[in-house]
């Protein structure tokens, strides 16, 4: 998924930064027309398509919550159009479905590896050197520039801009900003001609649903059009839901497989698709996402202006990276310009509290989502506090 939003959606951004917004609505479109030019210039192979993203409503409540978005995204230029339950069915066909939005400008499609590959490749050719599994573990200023220490090496630069995403670093004003939230995949084996035919699925849609634990899935490896009479071909990939925060803050490799979390998908893949009941997973993983208060990047500088960052995406960073990136390194040249002067930009999310407090906030807090989900999206108490004050948890 490559989404246009810099914002974590406009009803986010809304909440936030009013009027602001027009300005970040166009320049999150511009961005993915940048994303794309690199991407053709250089030649990069990575299943890039714009099908749109359909959110769907499993429940009434939900289907008039997404109702009232129509209107509001063409106000910010996107095109948008509700789906009935038959409407939405004839695109993907499921029994729970009972509306969609579907959003077909700013919503893209992506293989974020092979995507990654193709852009290091590209940074490799330009003279860029490039080296993996090589952690920070700090960094001196007390020079004229910037050292950074790792266990195999130092790198000296006059200006740093850090991109650290879930990892800790050694910046008080990330680590209290950012905490890392496992999310969790499964990858079916290839589909069937008629198994597709079951799904219907023809224009490839990203989907998700409006739940506050929520569902991601879209068809991967060709998807539909890989399939033939004589050969299954195109698969599913399926994630979401659950959003798990281990004490302390974490970041293992051990926490990249959760059994529970695997169990609980595939369980509710098939309540989503009883018609593929039977089909097997052959790739399960998770990941550590970024997670702010607020759902999207925030940036700033230390070290009298010689060290940036740009962290804190929440899930969406495979699109907005590229802009957060831009604005992270106009700070560090101290450019004055129009988004640079945002308070989009100048702002900071509200920061988690430490623990243990902050552990058992975030559990809590996980309770009442699920509460809410249970209820029709009706938030309680603590989630309308949560909101009063722009706080929230999310992946």
């Amino acid at each position: 998924f490559m989404s246009s939003s810099l914002v974590h959606g406009l009803g986010n951004g809304l909440a936030r930064f009013p009027d602001e917004v027009p300005l970040l609505e166009k320049l999150g479109l511009e961005n993915l027309d940048g994303i794309e030019r690199v991407i053709r210039e250089q030649s990069i192979d990575c299943d890039l398509g714009k099908p749109g993203a359909i959110e769907v409503a499993v429940t009434e409540a939900q289907v008039e919550e997404l109702q009232g978005g129509v209107e509001e995204l063409a106000e910010y230029g996107h095109e948008a159009e509700m789906l009935d339950a038959d409407q939405i069915r004839a695109e993907v066909n499921s029994p729970i479905y009972r509306g969609g939005l579907w959003q077909k400008s700013g919503e893209w499609t992506v293989d974020p590896v092979r995507l990654c590959d193709g852009l290091a490749e590209y940074a490799v050719r330009l003279g860029v050197r490039i080296h993996e599994s090589t952690p920070m573990e700090s960094f001196d200023g007390s020079g004229a520039g910037v050292e950074v220490l790792t266990a195999g090496g130092s790198i000296k630069a006059e200006r740093v801009l850090l991109a650290t995403s879930a990892f800790k670093v050694p910046v008080r004003q990330i680590r209290h900003r950012v905490i890392p939230v496992y999310d969790y995949v499964l990858v079916t084996e290839p589909l069937t001609r008629a198994q597709w035919d079951s799904l219907g699925w023809r224009n490839n849609q990203g989907m998700s649903d409006c739940s506050n634990q929520f569902h991601y899935y879209r068809p991967i490896d060709g998807g539909p059009d890989a399939a033939t009479a004589e050969a299954p071909g195109g698969r599913l990939l399926w994630g979401g839901y659950d959003a798990i925060y281990n004490f302390g803050g974490r970041v293992e490799d051990a926490a990249y497989q959760r059994d529970r979390s695997f169990a609980g998908l595939s369980q509710r893949f098939f309540t989503a698709f009883p018609q593929l009941e039977g089909i097997r997973f052959s790739h399960r993983w998770g990941g550590a996402i970024d997670t702010c208060s607020r759902f999207f990047a925030f940036y700033g500088t230390t070290m009298g202006g010689r060290v940036g960052w740009a962290v804190g995406h929440t899930g969406l960073g495979v699109g907005a990276s590229r802009f957060s990136a831009e604005v992270g390194l106009d700070l560090l040249d101290g450019v004055e310009n129009e988004v640079t002067r945002l308070q989009y930009t100048r702002s900071k999310p509200m920061p988690f509290p430490p623990e243990p407090v902050r552990f058992g906030v975030v559990q809590f807090t996980r309770n009442r989502l699920a509460a809410a989900d249970r209820k029709d999206g009706r938030r309680g108490l603590w989630l309308r506090t949560l909101d009063r004050f722009g706080l929230g948890f999310d992946s």
